[in-house]
């Protein structure tokens, strides 16, 4: 076994099914079903037009600065996946750019996700194709390896195994366990139904913030009436 320098067949991947039900869910809502413990890091930002990002994880673990297993990933994961590359947070080399944003682009993936920094920022700027990343740098990759693909990766304390679901939008990036994605997608739809009702009750002027002072009280805060 060529630990640390390997390419891993995927055994499983969220279908598209649960993808597609996942699309309108705000990520905020999600997390908080997850008890608000599952998250990518406030670094990972969107650095494309804002469209929402949805679909299973393909993993890349990749050396810091060096983009040669992304590059095989590309030609290998299917369309809908989102690329998910673990390059240990680090800024100092851009591991993708505009000429590998089309190759995604043409392949119809999903998205990507680089614990790391791209470049040609502007172009990706422009254009819908969801791109998260921690930085941006105008220098460019090495491309000598090593690296692992379908490899279980930790962004920011955040676990990602192949074929878990994906979710990004302008609040974050989240990862939905595999074996949970029915549970917790019943779970953030009662949230999003809760919501829903306590924003027409807001716009109604007959919204009850009366927990407020409850909670106030149960804690043992001085001056409540």
């Amino acid at each position: 076994m060529a630990l640390g320098f390997r390419i891993l067949p995927r055994s499983r991947a969220v279908s598209a099914e649960w993808v597609e039900r996942f699309r309108d869910l705000p990520v905020a809502n999600v997390s908080d079903v997850m008890a608000r413990m599952t998250a990518g890091g406030p670094r990972l930002r969107p650095m494309h037009d804002g469209a929402p990002l949805r679909g299973p994880a393909f993993t890349v673990k990749t050396r810091p600065g060096d983009n040669l297993m992304i590059h095989k990933a590309l030609g290998l994961a299917a369309p809908g996946d989102v690329i998910v590359v673990d390059a240990g947070g680090d800024l100092t080399n851009a591991l993708i750019g505009e000429l590998m944003l089309a190759q995604m682009v043409r392949r119809g993936l999903g998205g990507i996700v680089i614990n790391g920094a791209i470049r040609d920022s502007a172009a990706i700027a422009a254009q819908p194709f969801p791109v998260f990343a921690a930085g941006v740098t105008h220098r460019g990759p090495y491309k000598d390896g090593p690296g692992e693909i379908n490899v279980p990766v930790a962004i920011d304390g955040m676990v990602i195994e192949p074929g878990d679901l994906i979710l990004g939008d302008d609040d974050g990036l989240l990862c939905v366990p595999f074996g949970s994605v029915e549970a917790i997608h019943a779970a953030a739809m009662a949230k999003q139904a809760a919501e829903h009702k306590q924003m027409a009750n807001i716009e109604a002027g007959t919204h009850d913030a009366a927990w407020v002072d409850a909670a106030l009280r149960r804690l043992g805060c001085e001056g409540v009436e």
